[in-house]
């Protein structure tokens, strides 16, 4: 596993030759081949090594995680509006993200550990950003989206997905994150200023 130095935005000569089209991560390779995005990474995982499924066995449980897959990808837009809004924008982009995140929470998560069921799943993966970003991205803004009174579900959700060894184990460090981000959304402010 190679680390990118996404804060100083020195992107290594290895990403841009595995990652030449976005030129950003993620980047899975697998037997000197590259391949790049998060959810097309997870399909690959899936496909490779069928032994490990992340997708339900039942044909309509598959549909609905890629139907959620596909609900996390239409709106991340919105959690990443959220993150660049400022003054009076950030009160609009917020109550959005709280309308996509009741769908999730009410129809989405409904009364179980994970989204596939009581393990980690495809699911759980892509949606996984909002156990580690969504946390930083409040913070950076200042403005709080999920808490256990108000998505509780989603919030036990994002416990639960944090506490899994495997995941706790390979989650970059949150002060670094938060450092990231809040130079990043300083910079995205600024450029609108201008």
């Amino acid at each position: 596993m190679e680390e990118e130095d996404l804060v100083n935005n020195n992107k290594s000569k290895l990403l841009l030759q595995s990652n030449p089209v976005h030129k950003k991560v993620p980047v899975l390779i697998h037997d000197g081949k590259p391949v790049a995005e998060s959810t097309v990474i997870l399909e690959y995982i899936e496909e490779t090594w069928p032994q490990c499924p992340l997708f339900p066995e039942d044909p309509y449980e598959r549909a609905m995680a890629r139907f959620w897959i596909k609900f996390g990808e239409d709106k991340s837009l919105a959690f990443y509006k959220f993150y660049r809004a400022d003054g009076e924008d950030i009160e609009k982009a917020a109550k959005e993200c709280k309308e996509l995140l009741r769908i999730i929470e009410q129809h989405g998560l409904a009364e179980k550990k994970f989204f596939g069921g009581d393990k980690i799943g495809m699911t759980d993966l892509a949606l996984g950003w909002m156990a580690c970003w969504l946390e930083v991205f409040e913070e950076v803004v200042g403005v709080k989206l999920i808490d256990a009174g108000s998505f509780p579900r989603l919030h036990q959700w994002i416990q639960n997905f944090k506490e899994a060894p495997i995941i706790k184990e390979n989650t970059p460090d949150p002060k670094k994150l938060f450092s990231y981000f809040k130079l990043r959304r300083e910079t995205l402010i600024a450029s609108k200023e201008s």
